[in-house]
């Protein structure tokens, strides 16, 4: 009997939080507001990874709630190291699909303003690998909505590798 391959799938994210707090004694994982947590279906306890945009640090830690509607993101423990207050973050729930699931499964992206406050949730749903290539499929260069510039934008060029 063998058993059907499977890959990490990024299932969920809220996408350029603000980190509220950064605490270096408390025992790991990154607090987060439950209602950000819902919107992007991530559960507290499951792993996630959470990239720094100011510096590029990336780590993976686990999820623990914090207060309601209080926009909290705050990194605990080591991950505290790689976070200030007011840095921009990504977080990113992940996981285990079997490969036949993967087409048609969506992916859910959580935009948020500067005080951690829903915006915007959008949905994307993987293409199969027969559907590559198709341009509706092509999010290349894509600006989102809350994104503060256009592609492209001068101000941001050492930012960004567009080519």
């Amino acid at each position: 009997m063998s058993l059907e391959a499977t890959r990490n799938y990024m299932y969920g994210k809220i996408h350029r939080c603000t980190v509220t707090q950064a605490d270096l004694h408390y025992v790991g994982s990154v607090t987060v507001d439950p209602v950000l947590l819902r919107a992007a279906a991530i559960f507290p306890h499951t792993r996630v990874d959470v990239v720094n945009i100011a510096n590029g640090a990336r780590l993976s830690t686990y999820v623990i709630e914090g207060p309601e509607d209080s926009g909290v993101v705050c990194l605990n423990g080591a991950a505290a190291h790689h976070f200030r207050k007011g840095d921009l973050a990504i977080i990113m729930g992940y996981e285990q699909v079997p490969l036949s699931q993967i087409p048609g499964r969506k992916s859910r992206a959580v935009h948020v303003d500067q005080n951690n406050r829903i915006l915007a949730i959008d949905e994307y749903t993987t293409p199969s690998l027969d559907e590559l290539g198709k341009p509706e499929n092509d999010r290349f260069a894509q600006a989102y909505a809350t994104r503060l510039h256009e592609a492209g934008d001068p101000a941001e060029a050492a930012n960004e590798t567009f080519v």
